[in-house]
């Protein structure tokens, strides 16, 4: 005995839905569990590995697939480009449980990238992920399900400022140029300097010197861009801490 199956009807178990309104109609997709936070945070790359299916649909638990037409409102007919947006912009469907489940693992993960880029500007320790979880409670930072853990981790070193002495840990680099080059590019590069530890002037100026990482690239861009590709940046370490294990509780 056979059964008929609507060819538009895709039946799927052990599903995460994510759903987009767009042009003012429905749209889901089905993705495998737990992985697309994974996307969101920039953690998970491959796409396949998200989606159990390429397939956009209107109902996931029903199966129902999404006509040609009603796609046309994102502005493009091809299905992966589709699914990344409604991967990205779209609304995770879960229970209240799995919810708070993930909003707290999310909590502690944006606490432990936070940890692991400052330090306290006085002593140069860093501080434990428990004590930025308290800071965290403190300010009643609240978690936003849609953003990447990175984002919302330099929004709570900007909030915590306000709160408690932090700062983040400086990066040690060293920048080599042409001597000719020399005063002119030093001048240019002293706003974006924090600290430097030894300069050496001979053929060339070698600096070692603490920036903060915000401001890599910018210095990288200008070396490369005033000595036409002779100056060289090169990262040293990338967090200026104090020896030893000691932590801040």
């Amino acid at each position: 005995m056979s059964i008929f199956t609507p060819t538009n009807q895709i039946r799927l178990t052990n599903v995460a839905v994510v759903r987009m309104k767009k042009g003012g109609k429905r749209f889901e997709i089905a993705c495998y569990k737990n992985k697309v936070m994974s996307w969101r945070s920039g953690a998970e790359k491959d796409l396949d590995e998200v989606l159990q299916t390429n397939t956009v649909f209107v109902n996931v638990s029903k199966g129902q697939v999404a006509k040609k037409d009603d796609l046309k409102a994102f502005g493009t007919e091809d299905l992966t480009e589709i699914c990344k947006q409604i991967l990205s912009k779209g609304e995770l469907q879960v229970s209240d449980k799995e919810r708070h489940n993930q909003l707290e693992q999310m909590f502690r993960d944006i606490a432990t990238i936070v940890a692991e880029k400052c330090v306290n500007p006085e002593t140069k320790r860093p501080y434990t992920v428990n004590l930025i979880e308290r800071a965290m409670k403190d300010i009643h930072y609240s978690v936003k399900a849609n953003k990447s853990t990175k984002q919302q981790a330099l929004e709570v070193i900007k909030q915590l400022k306000e709160s408690i002495q932090i700062q983040r840990a400086h990066m040690r680099v060293r920048v080599v140029w042409p001597a000719k080059d020399g005063k002119r590019l030093k001048e240019k590069l002293k706003s974006l300097i924090k600290v430097v530890e030894s300069e050496d002037f001979d053929e060339e100026l070698e600096m070692v010197c603490l920036i903060d990482p915000g401001c890599f690239r910018e210095i990288d861009e200008l070396i490369r861009c005033e000595t036409k590709g002779k100056g060289a940046l090169e990262v040293l370490s990338l967090k200026d801490v104090e020896e030893g294990d000691e932590r801040l509780e």
